[in-house]
């Protein structure tokens, strides 16, 4: 633009030319220069735009991997932050995302959680454009990380499909954040003497495997624990109350630890119970009263009605109890059959009981119908050497009633002879 102008305003060209040539060169001096102007502005914008989605990339590529060669040199990763100045403050919280099922047999409940820790390593504070830097699990390795473990687990999983679920994030101001999730099989002791009507708070806890409370504190972050939509878990008998977090001290001989706890609490439902034993067990009961309105008489009825009620509460106490683990207290489910049991037995008893004392009775009677019977056969007066002849062998016609009279026992109608 500058030599264009300086050119068409030299004094040679403005004495050569008329001043109409002049005013036409003119006009096409300032459109000439608007255009290029206007070309200018438009190339400073793509310019701007392409910095920023095409070049920002390869300038922070090299910013990300030249701070962390910086931030690794001379970095030793089995030392943690501020050692034998301070310690290490770990802030923690938990994200659930399901809970479920709970073993009562292995009195055990599984949990799945993403769990995040974050604590400042001055060691690691970098000066840069960038406020974070965020990063995959290969960086993991080549920091320090606390080793929390969880006490009350039996089995714990990391989820590495398809690749490791690890998250790290490093800001400038040394804040470090990491997260990991885990499937874990955690102890949970059931309280079951009010089973089925039982409520829980099954924990989950975790801590410093090997640094005391004096080089490793635990502090809960706020909000601590976030929970995902309980309707889609897995709990089926027991549906979830809430939960509440604690801290607190356990004193070991290797030292005090801080000890960190969230308690889950769970309220057994009492549907499935209600319709596999409560109702089956109180439909016998009932049908064991049936036996009260059959006849005393007859026997192999009543016999079997109660003796099949009996076998079918036996049988539904032996599954009530399969799936509880075998303690040594009775629980509430443990009563409710008993007392079911007791009152089929007692209906079987008091059919036993009344066809007893009704069978002696009638064989009390009987008795002694015979021997009444008997001592009417036996005429008195007799000697022993006398025979009693009958009247009714007799063919007489009119000695029927006579002889009918002798069988009665009558006294004054009988005769004998006399050898």
């Amino acid at each position: 633009m500058g030599p264009l102008k300086a050119f068409l305003f030299s004094p040679f060209l403005l004495r050569s030319q008329s001043r109409g040539v002049r005013l036409v060169f003119l006009l096409l001096t300032l459109h000439l220069g608007n255009c290029v102007d206007k070309a200018d502005d438009e190339d400073d914008e793509d310019l701007t735009v392409n910095k920023t989605w095409v070049l920002a990339p390869k300038i922070h590529e090299g910013d990300i991997t030249q701070i962390l060669n910086s931030l690794l040199q001379g970095y030793d990763n089995k030392l943690r932050p501020d050692i034998g100045v301070r310690p290490t403050v770990i802030e923690t919280d938990v994200y659930v995302n399901s809970i479920g099922p709970v073993d009562p047999i292995n009195m055990e409940y599984t949990i799945d959680i993403i769990f995040a820790q974050t604590w400042f390593d001055s060691r690691l504070k970098f000066n840069s454009t960038m406020k974070v830097l965020m990063l995959n699990s290969n960086m993991v390795g080549k920091i320090w990380i606390p080793d929390t473990f969880f006490r009350n687990s039996r089995k714990s999983d990391a989820h590495w499909i398809t690749t490791p679920n690890r998250l790290l994030r490093i800001w400038n101001d040394g804040r470090v954040l990491y997260t990991l999730r885990l499937t874990i099989n955690a102890e949970c002791y059931l309280q079951l003497h009010n089973f089925p009507m039982d409520e829980h708070s099954c924990p989950l806890e975790f801590s410093s495997y090997g640094y005391p409370k004096n080089e490793i504190e635990y502090k809960w972050k706020k909000p601590s624990v976030e929970v995902a939509d309980p309707k889609y878990w897995r709990l089926y008998q027991f549906a979830f109350v809430g939960l509440r977090n604690s801290t607190e001290i356990s004193h070991t001989i290797s030292g005090d630890y801080v000890i960190m706890t969230i308690f889950f609490d769970l309220s057994r439902r009492m549907g499935y119970f209600t319709i596999q034993t409560y109702i089956p067990c109180i439909l016998t009961v009932v049908l064991s009263w049936v036996s009260f309105w059959i006849n005393k008489d007859a026997v192999p009825a009543r016999t079997s009605l109660g003796i099949t009620t009996v076998l079918t509460m036996t049988t539904l106490s032996t599954i009530a109890r399969k799936s509880l683990p075998k303690v040594s207290y009775v629980t509430a489910m443990d009563l409710f059959v008993s007392v079911c049991f007791i009152f089929v037995f007692a209906a079987l008893m008091e059919y036993g009981t009344l066809h007893y004392f009704t069978s002696n009775k009638k064989g009390k009677t009987a008795t002694k119908d015979r021997k009444l019977k008997n001592k009417a056969s036996m005429t008195p007066g007799l000697h022993p050497g006398s025979t009693l002849i009958p009247m009714n062998s007799i063919s007489a016609p009119q000695e029927d009633d006579y002889g009918y009279q002798i069988l009665e026992g009558r006294k004054d109608t009988y005769t004998h002879c006399q050898n």
